[in-house]
């Protein structure tokens, strides 16, 4: 069976929405494992989405579900995990491990509590 498989330039600006289809945000990039070859997070810009203004947050690639018929992503979470996950300013994108260690924190503990 052939996988599935898009270019990731398709997905770049697909909205984010949650599944009561209001709007959080779109996809800016995404971040492959070197090791695995694999989409491990997606960044997604969220605008002034919950006063977190022009910010980018990183969130891993299995949180998203795609919506293909309607060419869009589905994010299923309570407000309050988008607001405390870790963001960076599109100028200034984490370099180290750190900041990825704290992205997996949060949503580590966003699916033990749900």
């Amino acid at each position: 069976m052939q996988p599935k498989v898009l270019s990731a330039h398709t997905l770049m600006g697909d909205p984010v929405r949650n599944p009561d289809g209001e709007m959080l945000g779109e996809i800016k990039e995404l971040m492959i494992d070197l090791d695995t070859g694999r989409v491990s997070y997606a960044v997604v810009s969220f605008g002034g989405f919950l006063g977190l203004g022009d910010k980018l947050f990183a969130m891993p690639w299995t949180v998203l579900r795609v919506d293909t018929e309607k060419r869009q992503f589905l994010l299923d979470v309570p407000k309050g995990v988008l607001e405390s996950a870790p963001g960076f300013d599109k100028s200034e994108w984490p370099s180290g491990p750190e900041h990825w260690g704290l992205v997996d924190t949060h949503w580590a503990e966003h699916r033990r509590a749900a």
